[in-house]
């Protein structure tokens, strides 16, 4: 049971300031922090970031699609967040005759906004602090139940700190979101892989949403008859740009980081995770890339999967390199000598040793379970009707039988002969000879007879590894190395590291709630004598342009624009030049779910939308380090200028409130 004591040592913490710019805090607790955000050039309240009495900057955040972040910018529901977060309806409503995800897309009046199935946004109504109602007897589930207020709101109890502490989240979901603009992908995917998580960066990711509601603005499936949603806030825009030194404010819902983890846990990222899921992309988007470069339709048609794929497997490399550089593992292996000398004769004594032994027992299990999703579960076994009936599918037969062949020999490589491995799996490698020539059976039976008896022993055979590695393991929160036994262990070892460290600021990690992260725009030093400024222009993309490369082919109207200089109310003089600013760095800390989040100045007005990290700040998941750990966010003048003089979607800009 929590005790009132280690509560308020909890909150007497979170009072301390944190390390340089790092922490993602929670937005209800925002107060103990504006001291240290005014001293960085804050200049709004705690009620203006979060609210449940009147309107503040939380009811202008959206969760979007599960995933991402979503910000309104103007009374009528218009939204913004990354390109790439609007990748997969982009490319849904997209084809040969109507290739939006080449060309673009500007819906030139409401008429023409496109809806999109299954695409919905969530509000944070409000968050509560049930710790206490828990430990009295409550359930998650009777908690949950009464928040929904009969179905009208969704609501999720989450665990904070290993459940230490534990908050109620209640949402209001819209389900009918459309597109309204989106750039080429030339420029909301310039530089595609190549500088996915790369510095300089000239990446326009951003594409414009619209939320519809019923005629009293409350959510409602798709109907012709909706009606812009009227949000209680919005952002106002701010033209005025960005200098390094100036305050930044992410709002967002970051979606997973592992702070508090052990030198162990590190060391399975780093040297035994991170290089096999690695590998293992590396030979899919090999075989997908071939697919795409062979055929236009290919391209479209594996564009969202690329994507998809690609972006987690150069993240995993950079994650590898921040950690081996920086020396993560070493300094937790030390940080932990020195809390094991602390808690001698203390109840937190063996902790250290007992975290050790449980995770040298679950990584073998949690290993095979990594690469059953990233091999045979990643599969489509079997195919869908509609896939089956895709118009380009026949097309798609070599790719896919590829794409199985390497898979099952993958799985194979890795835990074939393993006590985890899937045992319909190894009967089937013994059965055909090989896990190719398994695969080549599983593919033919695949695309041709979703019912085969031999299929749905194999997907059987699957789901029950699956069931055996959780059952293993103990627990649903596998989203990282984690077991039941860790669970208890690292609740204890966090107890007892707030009582050994008072000197430093416990944010709890990030877990797809809402949070605020705040720092200040910041270039950074790259290598010895190698420093990078915190802002790139369109000068940039100029340098990078090539007709010859697909990612790197801009719009024949940009380069117009630009030959011309015709940048009309978005150009600006830097370095004695005319130019409009694309992208720049700031040191808030962020993770994934961050994507498409407002980035926002100290009078609360957004600035810019976050889409990426640096390669080596992938390692902040882990371990924030102050010197080389940046978020990049495109200008909001690049995504103005673009919707008014690539889009000519004026019309658009004009719905906001641009200071």
């Amino acid at each position: 049971m929590i005790k009132r004591s280690i509560l308020a040592v909890l909150c007497t913490l979170a009072l301390l300031p944190a390390a340089a710019d790092e922490g993602m805090w929670l937005p209800s607790l925002i107060a103990p922090r504006i001291k240290d955000m005014r001293a960085k050039g804050f200049r709004l309240t705690a009620e203006d970031i979060y609210s449940v009495n009147r309107a503040s900057m939380k009811d202008a955040v959206v969760l979007f699609g599960g995933g991402c972040t979503g910000e309104l910018v103007s009374a009528e529901g218009l939204l913004l967040t990354n390109h790439h977060c609007g990748y997969g309806a982009i490319q849904r409503h997209s084809g040969i005759g109507h290739d939006y995800l080449t060309d673009g897309f500007w819906a030139r009046s409401r008429e023409e906004e496109l809806p999109n199935e299954g695409l919905w946004v969530r509000f944070l109504v409000r968050m509560d602090d049930v710790t206490e109602r828990l430990s009295a007897g409550e359930t998650a589930q009777e908690i949950i139940a009464e928040a929904t207020d009969g179905g009208r709101y969704k609501a999720a109890v989450e665990r904070m700190y290993y459940g230490n502490q534990s908050f109620l989240f209640v949402y209001e979901q819209y389900d009918d979101v459309r597109l309204v603009a989106a750039p080429p992908s030339s420029i909301g995917n310039f530089g595609s892989d190549t500088d996915n998580w790369i510095w300089p960066r000239h990446t326009g990711d951003f594409s414009v949403f619209r939320i519809y509601a019923d005629r009293d603005n409350r959510p409602a499936k798709y109907s012709p008859d909706n009606v812009p949603y009227r949000p209680k806030r919005y952002f106002p825009v701010s033209t005025k740009g960005v200098r390094e030194g100036d305050f930044t404010m992410i709002y967002g819902f970051p979606g997973n980081t592992q702070q508090f983890v052990t030198a162990d846990a590190v060391n399975y990222v780093q040297n035994i995770s991170d290089p096999a899921k690695i590998d293992i992309r590396t030979k899919r988007l090999a075989i997908i890339k071939a697919a795409q470069q062979s055929d236009p339709a290919l391209r479209i048609h594996y564009a969202a999967q690329h994507a998809g794929v690609a972006n987690a497997w150069k993240k995993w490399q950079g994650e590898v390199l921040g950690l081996s550089r920086r020396g993560t593992a070493d300094k937790k292996r030390d940080y932990e000598r020195r809390f094991t000398e602390w808690a001698a004769g203390t109840q937190y004594q063996d902790v250290t040793a007992e975290l050790r032994e449980e995770h040298l027992r679950i990584i073998p299990v949690y290993f095979a379970r990594e690469i059953l999703n990233e091999t045979l579960r990643a599969l489509p076994i079997p195919y869908s009707a509609r896939a089956l009936e895709h118009p380009l599918f026949e097309r798609c037969i070599p790719t896919e039988q590829a794409l199985f062949r390497m898979m099952f020999a993958e799985y194979e490589r890795h835990i074939g002969s393993s006590e985890y491995a899937v045992g319909e799996f190894r009967r089937g490698v013994e059965r055909y000879g090989s896990a190719e020539a398994y695969a080549d059976r599983i593919f033919e039976l695949a695309r041709t007879d979703a019912v085969n008896e031999e299929i749905k022993t194999l997907v059987d055979g699957i789901a029950d590894n699956e069931a055996a590695l959780r059952k293993e393991l103990g627990t649903a929160a596998l989203r990282n190395l984690n077991s039941a036994r860790l669970d208890e262990l690292y609740a204890r070892y966090l107890r007892g590291l707030r009582e050994f460290d008072r000197k430093r600021a416990f944010f709890p990690d990030a877990n797809l709630t809402l949070r605020v992260a705040y720092g200040t725009v910041a270039g950074y030093e790259y290598a010895d004598g190698e420093y990078h400024k915190p802002q790139t222009t369109l000068a940039g993309i100029l340098a990078k342009d090539n007709p010859e490369v697909y990612d790197y082919n801009v719009p024949q109207r940009l380069r117009d624009i630009c030959a011309a200089g015709d940048y009309g109310r978005w150009g600006v003089e830097i370095d004695g030049r005319k130019t409009v600013p694309v992208c720049f760095l700031a040191t808030n800390h962020t993770t994934g779910g961050n994507s498409g989040s407002p980035i926002i100045n100290g009078r609360g007005e957004i600035i810019g939308i976050n889409f990426d990290r640096t390669w080596r700040s992938t390692m902040s998941d882990l371990e924030f380090d102050p010197a080389i750990c940046r978020n990049i966010s495109v200008d909001i003048r690049y995504v103005l200028f673009i919707i008014d003089k690539v889009g000519g979607a004026g019309y658009l800009i004009d719905e906001m409130d641009l200071r």
